[in-house]
């Protein structure tokens, strides 16, 4: 299964636990999982929409990137069930990507661990702001991401993109 080596990025944090998920940082011994995943079109839908090479994995979500990128597993009852990564925009903040298998969506598995990475970033890092960009059309991930606490920005200020993706945003109260 894995669950990575290179735990130095975060400080020896071996984990994040939502209520229903935990998120485990990625290493070297989680290639041929996620190279399994990112070659699924059904994986990849709405993540580029287009399969991603084993190099491609390789470099971008083993955990290569630390500091800039922190890479996890999406484990679920043990299982691995998705992929999460967040990446630093700022002094103050930065952004979230997110992927389930597809048998894992529908569940609130997303939504569990989006939680889990905010309570990370917010309460451990002081980020105040965190965004997210979905694409429009996948109604389920923005639902899901807004069940998570992210609120679309409107479309005067950045919240529709030419891309076809919407930006979310999760600012906490303080």
């Amino acid at each position: 299964m894995g669950g990575g080596s290179g735990l130095d990025g975060l400080d020896g944090l071996d984990g994040l636990d939502g209520v229903l998920t935990r998120l485990v940082p990625t290493g070297e011994d989680d290639l041929e999982l996620l190279a399994g995943w990112f070659a699924d079109p059904g994986f990849v839908e709405h993540w580029g929409g287009v399969p991603l090479s084993r190099q491609e994995v390789a470099e971008k979500y083993l955990g290569r990137r630390r500091p800039q990128v922190e890479s996890f597993l999406v484990l679920a009852a043990g299982t691995p069930v998705g992929y999460a990564q967040y990446w630093r925009a700022g002094p103050d903040g930065g952004g979230i990507d997110l992927v389930l298998v597809p048998h894992a969506r529908g569940r609130g598995l997303g939504p569990d661990a989006a939680r889990a990475l905010l309570a990370h970033l917010v309460g451990e890092l002081g980020w105040r702001r965190v965004t997210v960009d979905p694409a429009a059309a996948n109604v389920r991930a923005v639902r899901a991401w807004e069940k998570a606490g992210f609120r679309q920005v409107p479309p005067g200020a950045g919240g529709e993109r030419p891309d076809g993706s919407l930006l979310l945003e999760h600012r906490p109260e303080r």
